[in-house]
């Protein structure tokens, strides 16, 4: 084994907030205050001071900080910034198994990324850099952090974000991660009552499409209703319900099966008992048989190879805007746009991880790749600038990313209200502004206004300039005397 000269400890900062990793975690509801954890190389032990703090029971282990804590199974490990400091590539892969073998439930993996690289200053050692602090750094590809983990585990991974990795030790708990992620649930309305409790059942029943299932109540909405069977609460919500609103839910219900089960296959199918029991019921109650709804999920995802089946759906988009090469729709719209197409995002996200932070979506059509755009200042700025890209490329599965909050000439939007939906309360102040820009000329020159600079000479070209959402002509400044 060579000598290595790097002093990980070094590597470990003071943190006055909980790591990004965590936070996900948090997010995902993987660390959950009734879980055992353990943060398995945690450094100072600042993220396990604060989750102690928030009443999470956790433990936390460094070779140099706390040596001697008792290493004990947990149901969630974190291994938080630990792989990319480690020299030698067999070590990486025994940290990785040994936080593994203490896994009951889920392993939270984070490393550095390789996009970082030119904010790590060092000389060229082993795969990695070794810093002017004689620390070492291994920056991952977020392909290569997803297969070292999926190998070295042989579990189902999900980039939960860039740089964040979950491994599961069983397949019900990878499935109820991946049905969180997909199928929007609202929560229950609160019950103190047979009446409140019923008002709940007939809010699920319009939300859902289908009664829920006795095993699907909450024990204190389920215990108002104990005196109710089931043809009599059915008949009762049933007459309560809006027709119109339980024929739309149960379409949205069917869409968001074909959805989960889409990415289900795109990232390894179970069997039907390990699916989370809404999804099951869904299945029941919308479906022949499970078979035929994964057939049909099946036939979707395969759409996503076909061009002109793809160019279509995005033609047929009621939200975004199309553009030769892509579709651009903003987060807020991004529930309205069809079925494949939100199959499309979803891959790249469980593949590569979604992006903490993203304003709007690119769907290629050209190549199959999504891109995750931030644009910061879109709802305060009338021509917000680009600050950053993720894109994730679906044939490869890879993932780069691109600052530009340091460039002078920044990209910047037009015509913002052709991202949102028709019924954004913000759109039609966005196209008022659209609509007087045009009259003033400045989109004559379309190739000339995609960077700040040159939106900037045209506005003065036009003797224009902006006041928030509103188009004024330009004032002259006052001679100097």
């Amino acid at each position: 084994m060579p000598e290595w000269s790097s002093d990980r400890r070094l590597t470990a900062i003071a943190r006055n907030t909980l790591s990004v990793p965590v936070r996900q975690a948090l997010l995902d509801q993987q660390l959950t205050p009734g879980a055992r954890a353990l943060d398995y190389g945690c450094g100072r032990g600042d993220d396990v001071r604060a989750l102690r703090h928030m009443r999470f029971d956790i433990e936390g282990w460094d070779p140099f900080y706390t040596p001697d804590t008792v290493l004990r199974p947990s149901q969630v490990v974190l291994l938080t910034y630990v792989l990319n400091v480690v020299e030698d590539p067999a070590e990486r892969r025994r940290t990785l198994e040994h936080a593994w073998s203490l896994t009951t439930g889920v392993l939270v993996v984070s490393t550095r990324l390789a996009w970082e690289r030119t904010r790590v200053r060092g000389e060229a050692l082993s795969d990695g850099v070794l810093t002017s602090h004689k620390t070492f750094q291994h920056l991952y590809g977020t392909g290569e952090l997803r297969d070292f983990v999926r190998e070295t585990t042989g579990a189902r991974c999900v980039s939960a974000a860039p740089g964040i990795v979950y491994a599961f030790r069983n397949e019900h708990d990878h499935l109820t991660f991946l049905a969180r992620r997909i199928i929007p649930d609202s929560g229950w309305l609160e019950s103190k009552d047979a009446a409140t409790a019923l008002a709940a059942i007939v809010e699920r029943l319009e939300q859902r499409g289908r009664l829920p299932r006795l095993e699907e109540l909450p024990g204190d909405l389920a215990a108002h209703l104990a005196h109710l069977g089931s043809s009599e609460l059915r008949r009762l919500a049933e007459k309560a319900a809006d027709p119109a609103k339980i024929k739309a839910g149960a379409r949205r219900s069917t869409l968001n099966t074909l959805l989960f089960l889409g990415v289900e296959l795109f990232n390894g199918r179970g069997p039907l008992v390990n699916l989370p029991l809404a999804v099951q019921a869904d299945i029941r109650a919308f479906f022949t048989s499970y078979k035929e709804a994964c057939r049909r999920a099946d036939r979707l995802l395969f759409k996503l190879r076909d061009d002109t089946y793809l160019r279509a759906a995005m033609n047929g988009s009621p939200v975004g805007k199309l553009t030769p090469t892509a579709l651009y729709v903003h987060r807020r719209a991004v529930d309205q746009l069809p079925v494949v197409l939100l199959l499309y995002e979803h891959c790249a996200a469980i593949a590569a991880g979604r992006p903490g932070t993203w304003d709007l979506i690119k769907l290629h059509h050209q190549g199959r790749a999504v891109s995750y755009l931030g644009y910061p200042e879109f709802d305060t700025d009338p021509h917000p600038r680009l600050a950053s890209s993720y894109v994730v490329d679906l044939k490869t599965l890879e993932a780069s990313y691109f600052s530009y909050a340091a460039r002078a000439n920044r990209p910047l939007l037009h015509r913002k209200h052709e991202f949102l939906s028709p019924d954004d309360p913000v759109a039609d102040r966005y196209r008022r502004l659209t609509a007087a820009e045009v009259r003033a000329g400045l989109y004559e020159n379309p190739s000339l206004i995609g960077t700040e600079q040159g939106w900037e000479r045209e506005l003065e070209r036009c003797g224009r300039q902006l006041r928030g959402h509103r188009l004024v002509r330009r004032t002259e400044p006052t001679a100097r005397a």
